[in-house]
């Protein structure tokens, strides 16, 4: 009996080990699942070794303010809101009646400087016959008023040689008279004759004008160009294809020369994404780029890397980051880097600038 309690209590104690003895299976299952966790550990690392990625990207591309040059009121509005326009498509028609009508001034002005430039052409090729007509007229009057003068140094002679009783005083005086006329008819013609012949002073004094007046003519010539450019400033047109948003302006509009009407987003759009600085190491210009836009998740872009910018965004920011004290704490920057997107886009999606994007740079 006692052989027999003592037999029951050594089974009882062997099962007791047996239970509190863990087995062998649970370490094999953890086993595995440490080794499958590896295993896809080293995959995705051997897959995305070459990839550097960030959700700090937007969508960005060329937004310019559309501003007229020309003050007055909208005559005509030609665009909505968010329409697309095309290269030189007329946008707004601001009222042209005041410039054109300094426009027709300016070509009054013109007609008159072309005609005093044909008028100064004229005298000019006038004076080229004149002046030499007047230059021998002078001589002639020379030679008169020499012979002028011998005939009364003659006569004074007669009147002075010839015996006082057959002659009387007056004809003396009239002699005498006649001579001194006629010197200074002599000293006159020489004095004519003198400014006669200065013909090509006189011929230069033409041209001189008329290179006035073709300076003239070209100063009208400057003003018309002028008018006909501030004409043209009434007419807004789209100096590139884009969007038409954040429109200020309707028909009736008062504006002045500067003015914002509304923006023009531009349709070429390109990806700015802030990658840290420890990820640039291995990106350069010309890597693949795969891009994901938030807004639409089927939509799958493809590009390169255009270019790094040289700064990080924190550098040009318009309060950048001074450290004047003694403690200093390290941030790891964000450096700009452009991405061209190749393909992808859909004219029927077009992306906004400032879309949340996920690009993906493959580098080697």
């Amino acid at each position: 009996m006692a052989e027999t309690n003592s037999s029951s209590e050594n089974e009882q104690n062997n099962d007791a080990e047996t239970r509190k003895r863990p087995g062998k299976k649970p370490l094999i299952i953890l086993g595995i699942v440490v080794v499958v966790m590896l295993v896809i550990a080293f995959i995705w690392w051997f897959l995305t070794r070459n990839e550097e990625t960030t959700d700090d990207a937007f969508t960005d591309g060329n937004a310019v303010t559309i501003a007229p040059k020309a003050a007055g009121y909208v005559t005509e509005l030609k665009v909505t809101d968010n329409q697309r326009v095309k290269q030189g498509d007329l946008l707004v028609v601001i009222d042209p009646r005041d410039n054109a009508a300094q426009r027709d001034q300016a070509k009054a002005q013109l007609g008159l400087a072309e005609a005093q430039w044909h008028q100064a052409q004229a005298q000019l090729d006038l004076s080229k016959v004149q002046y030499p007509a007047q230059r021998d007229e002078a001589r002639a009057n020379v030679l008169k008023a020499q012979a002028d003068l011998a005939n009364a140094e003659a006569a004074y002679r007669r009147q002075r040689g010839v015996d006082p009783r057959a002659t009387t005083q007056q004809n003396i005086d009239s002699a005498n008279a006649q001579l001194r006329s006629a010197q200074a008819g002599l000293a006159s013609a020489k004095a004519q004759l003198e400014v006669a012949d200065q013909i090509q002073l006189q011929i230069r004094q033409q041209e001189t004008n008329v290179e006035a007046r073709a300076r003239q003519v070209d100063q009208a010539k400057a003003q018309l160009e002028t008018a006909e450019l501030n004409l043209s400033y009434t007419e807004v047109r789209a100096p590139f294809d884009g969007f038409v948003t954040k429109r200020n302006v309707q028909t009736g509009t008062l504006v002045q020369a500067g003015t914002a009407l509304f923006s023009l987003v531009s349709a070429d759009v390109w990806v700015t994404a802030n990658f840290k600085e420890s990820q640039l190491e291995r990106m350069k210009p010309g890597n693949k780029v795969s891009v994901s836009v938030d807004a639409w998740p089927d939509m799958k872009l493809e590009g390169h890397v255009d270019s790094i910018q040289q700064g990080s965004g924190a550098k040009f920011s318009a309060f950048p980051a001074e450290n004047a004290t003694g403690n200093y704490v390290k941030i790891v920057q964000r450096v700009p880097v452009k991405i061209v997107i190749d393909k992808g886009l859909d004219a029927n999606h077009p992306l906004p600038l400032g879309l949340s994007v996920e690009p993906k740079v493959t580098v080697e």
